[in-house]
């Protein structure tokens, strides 16, 4: 597995928790990132993106103001630091990287076929 998710778990509704996403390969630092999500029965969205320098940063309105993103090239990792937690943020959340799509376009389309999926990992905000 080349890009791997871990972190959230149960959190209670107003909590935090974070999530990361480490790559194994070798282009991390040349990569967009972007965390998606998947709630059941709902078709997966892109709620944060960031680009391969770190400097550009997309979120979607669902998100905007609780959730951050963060990405650190020389240890090959991404962080979605996530508070104010509500019971609709419950889902599996998944990472990605693209070498080709801007952060905006990552988290609107996904990726490229110059990307690929990370595994993902629940979060359930409940009480």
């Amino acid at each position: 597995v080349q890009l791997q998710a871990s972190g959230g778990g149960l959190v209670q509704p107003g909590g935090s928790t974070r999530i990361s996403c480490v790559d194994s390969g070798l282009r991390f630092g040349d990569s967009a990132i972007g965390f998606f999500r998947q709630a059941p029965g709902k078709e997966r969205e892109g709620i944060a993106c960031i680009s391969s320098g770190g400097s550009v940063t997309y979120y979607s309105e669902s998100v905007k103001g609780r959730f951050d993103i963060s990405k650190d090239n020389a240890h090959n990792t991404a962080w979605l630091q996530m508070t104010n937690l509500k019971p609709e943020d419950t889902a599996i959340y998944y990472c990605a990287a693209d070498l080709q799509r801007i952060s905006s376009l990552l988290c609107e389309s996904g990726p490229s076929n110059l990307g690929y999926w990370g595994q993902g990992t629940l979060v359930t905000v409940s009480s």
